[in-house]
């Protein structure tokens, strides 16, 4: 449930609502608006505390179910678009966020290599990953803390902050001290331990949607980082499990629009893992736009046929470019700018 309090409600008012929900054993997250704010319940049974009068307490406007079970990621708790700030740089905005570099930092040159070579192309955010989870325990795994520092020594050259994937809530402590952005993997989407733990810190979240999971699942995995009291979540659509085998993945691009109207949290596409093709990247990249989505996840490559892993889907620096140039168009196209 919401309690929508009165424009401009006094300070006392709002305490006065909050000291309420905490007596009846729940939590509560506060949204300020410029005029307004909103008081999230958190844990509330909706039945029960239906019967509560918050609505003739001083300074309630109005009280709201949430229908939906993602109760903190619904457009019920709030309307209007969630911009979350990772490292200076705005996502959920006007502006579409570009995120890019290679699937796995090899080597400190390579990183450094790439960083500078997507900067100048037009990305505002540096991805790598320290640690790879991949199918096979013989596949590359990262550097692990070794990648992390060269990451970080690519954000000081750069000024890109840098987005990298955390595997565990045994490791959240460890990447927190270099990343800017946790990326949780589709393989640990439903990991319940490290979404709580991600909860507990405040760096922003960038969560993918499971290999076969739904788009309700997606929002309900996002509702544990949120009710831990971490609101700095981003959601990826990134290609799911079907019966279809011409591409690596189903890149979902109505999940994108559908995202977008369930949840006020910045949708992100990564066409890279959607298709595992770089030949069909820019063209999903480019329909992903259109679609709506604030943020693209792209890999790329200084040299896509040495890469350690994922070379079939990276883009070479020059591809990229190539491509940074196209999606300004259809960005202008849909009234936003990248």
């Amino acid at each position: 449930m919401i309690i929508v309090m009165k424009a401009h409600a006094e300070p006392k008012q709002i305490e006065g609502v909050v000291k309420r929900v905490e007596e009846l054993g729940y939590k509560v997250h506060l949204s300020r608006g410029e005029a307004r704010t909103i008081i999230g319940v958190i844990g509330a049974d909706e039945h029960l505390i239906a019967g509560e009068a918050f609505e003739v307490m001083d300074g309630v406007d109005k009280t709201m179910r949430v229908m939906q079970p993602f109760k903190l990621a619904s457009r019920d708790f709030s309307e209007a678009n969630s911009v979350i700030d990772a490292g200076g740089v705005a996502i959920g905005g006007q502006r579409i966020v570009v995120m890019a570099g290679p699937c796995s930092v090899e080597s400190r040159a390579m990183i450094l290599e790439t960083a500078h070579l997507v900067k100048e192309a037009g990305a505002t955010i540096l991805r790598g990953g320290a640690f790879k989870p991949r199918s096979s325990p013989y596949s590359f795994q990262g550097l692990a803390e070794e990648g992390l520092r060269y990451l970080a020594e690519a954000r000081e050259a750069t000024g890109l902050p840098i987005i990298t994937e955390v595997m565990g809530p045994d490791d959240v402590a460890l990447v927190g001290e270099y990343t800017d952005i946790f990326q949780v993997g589709a393989r640990n989407t439903q990991n319940y331990s490290l979404l709580k733990a991600l909860g507990r810190q405040k760096k922003p979240v960038f969560l993918k949607r499971g290999i076969s999971g739904t788009i309700q699942e997606l929002l309900m995995s996002a509702e544990y980082i949120l009710a831990g009291g971490n609101m700095n979540v981003m959601v990826c659509e990134r290609g799911i499990r079907t019966y279809e085998t011409a591409t690596r993945n189903t890149f979902d691009i109505n999940a994108i629009p559908v995202l977008k109207d369930l949840t006020h949290l910045p949708v992100v596409a990564d066409p890279s893992h959607g298709t595992g093709m770089w030949q069909l990247v820019g063209r999903i990249a480019l329909a992903a736009v259109a679609a709506g989505t604030d943020a693209l996840m792209i890999e790329v490559h200084p040299d896509p046929a040495r890469a350690w892993s994922d070379g079939a889907q990276s883009l070479t620096p020059e591809r990229f470019t190539t491509l940074m140039g196209e999606l300004r168009l259809v960005a202008q196209a849909v009234g936003r700018t990248i």
